[in-house]
């Protein structure tokens, strides 16, 4: 998920936006949970224990202080991203309409879990708008990840190792069509050759709310392709314990790999929206299911 270097003045502004908006409705709810639990010092011990349960980000910079006071302070990774975005030429690969759709979603379901494949300069602004939920970003080039830990070291990441390249794309298709690679399995344990089975334990475990497939690179013949991020990305989302539904992005659906893959292994009939590059895939679990077909008819 490496940046095209461009100056996009309204993705810059959409990134200030943001950030103002969130900060402005921190303040205002950090100082009715101040107002309203004031009363007394049992209310006030009770709502900083429910903060910190529900945020533990929010504990980082509230514990030093009394709750209303330290929780009134801007919190110190948003400060980072506003500064970041506010002043940097470079912006995210996305368009402002592309990005306007994860974000209205991160809106509803943050602090959330975040699946990202590939790791930019937009990884500060996904990790912000999911501010205190859990994203972790999926990157193939172990010295760009330094490079990017040198700058934003509060950012979560891993470097995955991809076997496939975009010439076997058509190969692997037909691969897909296999009955190993439409039972639904963990793709830890799966025999499915598109099935990433290299990754930390704790991503094939997390229930993931949103999965973003932006990487790894895709745009030449020896490049890993998409094709095994694409097939992953669907299957965490159909073996999801405990039933519900993940919302699955896909950038860069103007080119073969990605828009035939999403469509077969994301499903027509999953497929939400199209804005731009971006499809947005909304895939419910099969566990409680295991007749669902793959795709629906």
């Amino acid at each position: 998920m490496r940046p095209k270097t461009q100056n996009s003045l309204n993705i810059k502004l959409l990134m200030v936006g943001i950030c103002v908006a969130f900060l402005l409705v921190f303040v205002l709810r950090s100082t009715f949970s101040f107002s309203s639990s004031s009363s007394n010092n049992d209310d006030q011990d009770s709502s900083r224990k429910q903060v910190k349960e529900e945020n533990p980000n929010h504990a980082d910079y509230c514990s030093s202080s009394k709750l209303g006071k330290g929780c009134n302070k801007i919190p110190s990774s948003l400060a980072h991203a506003l500064i970041h975005y506010t002043s940097s030429t470079i912006t995210p690969q996305q368009t402002l309409k592309e990005i306007s759709v994860t974000s209205k979603i991160l809106e509803k379901k943050s602090p959330c879990n975040f699946l990202v494949f590939g790791l930019g300069h937009d990884s500060l602004m996904w990790n912000s708008l999911n501010y205190g939920g859990r994203t972790i970003f999926l990157e193939e080039d172990e010295s760009w990840i330094e490079q990017i830990k040198t700058r934003f070291p509060m950012l979560e990441s891993y470097h995955v190792t991809y076997d496939t390249k975009v010439n076997q794309a058509n190969n692997l298709m037909e691969v897909g069509k296999g009955t190993e690679c439409t039972s639904i399995l963990d793709p830890r344990y799966s025999m499915c050759q598109l099935a990433l089975k290299g990754l930390p334990n704790e991503v094939y475990e997390i229930k993931w709310d949103l999965i973003m497939v932006d990487a790894p690179t895709g745009y030449y013949e020896d490049a890993p392709g998409r094709m095994s991020a694409i097939y992953t990305a669907g299957m965490m989302a159909r073996n999801k314990e405990e039933g519900g539904e993940t919302h699955v992005f896909v950038h860069d659906v103007n080119r073969e790999v990605e828009d035939k893959f999403s469509r077969a292994f994301l499903c027509d009939g999953y497929l939400k929206k199209q804005v731009g590059r971006l499809r947005h895939f909304r895939i419910p679990s099969h566990r409680s299911n295991v007749d669902q077909q793959f795709c629906p008819l």
